[in-house]
């Protein structure tokens, strides 16, 4: 199973950094002699892990070698590699670009690297085979990708960043098949490539009839990209008790 981690975005909203953003401390490793700091991008690296990923690729910039420094070849647990996005041109163009590595029988998970989400096990409520948006519950959903489902948890749409949204339920994190994402790929491609946001490409699929689906099994979602949401983060993960927060705890 590949994990997709798109982290080749220049990081306008937190700027300037001395390092890219997805190495931005906002954890802790309790070691036996001290706390070892975790950067964000290893919170998603661990939720695809969990979510049952061998294989993990990173979508980077040529400024951004220093996340290949910080991660290296991966963990015990899953192989890391590497693809450069020479622009920053999109998420979509970020998240084909290893296409070529990936069969259409392989499960394919897409997680973002500077975002830290709860329950840590998310990626295992979405089923194989299909186009599954595990979905979370944000107070300010205009920033983001809100996701409007239908009783039954198909999507009906998604309000790409819309300043008054109908719903409160963003995605977090994204799985589906092989066949389904060359297929996106290719939608993507004879859409002359115009869209940037994930989003956008997913109506155009529903409008072409395809099927996507909705799991609201996120309840706490940090988006470590601005400034306030590293505030946040950095106040809630360093703390000494570093457990997972409550469906309450939002």
């Amino acid at each position: 199973m590949w994990g997709i981690i798109p982290a080749a975005g220049e990081g306008k909203r937190i700027q300037p950094l001395a390092f890219s953003k997805e190495l931005l401390p906002v954890g802790f490793d309790q070691l036996v002699e001290r706390k070892k700091p975790r950067a964000v991008s290893e919170f998603i690296v661990e939720r695809l892990i969990v979510g049952g990923a061998t294989k993990i690729c990173f979508i980077i910039s040529p400024s951004k070698g220093d996340i290949v420094r910080y991660h290296a070849h991966g963990t015990p647990h899953a192989l890391f590699v590497y693809v450069v996005q020479p622009e920053p041109v999109g998420l979509c163009d970020a998240v084909f670009r290893p296409a070529g590595l990936i069969a259409a029988n392989e499960q394919v998970l897409i997680g973002l690297p500077d975002t830290v989400w709860f329950p840590t096990e998310g990626f295992r409520f979405l089923p194989d085979g299909q186009l599954s948006l595990l979905l979370f519950p944000v107070k300010s959903p205009k920033y983001f990708d809100a996701v409007v489902l239908d009783a039954d948890n198909r999507v009906q749409t998604i309000e790409v960043k819309q300043e008054i949204p109908t719903t409160h339920w963003i995605w977090g994190a994204i799985k589906m098949s092989g066949a389904i994402y060359h297929d996106l790929r290719q939608l993507w491609i004879q859409r002359q490539r115009q869209d940037e946001f994930l989003g956008t490409l997913i109506n155009a699929w529903i409008a072409n009839g395809g099927r996507a689906f909705g799991f609201q099994k996120g309840f706490h979602y940090l988006d470590v990209g601005t400034i306030d949401g590293l505030h946040l983060a950095f106040s809630q993960l360093m703390e000494d008790k570093q457990g997972e927060p409550s469906a309450t705890e939002q």
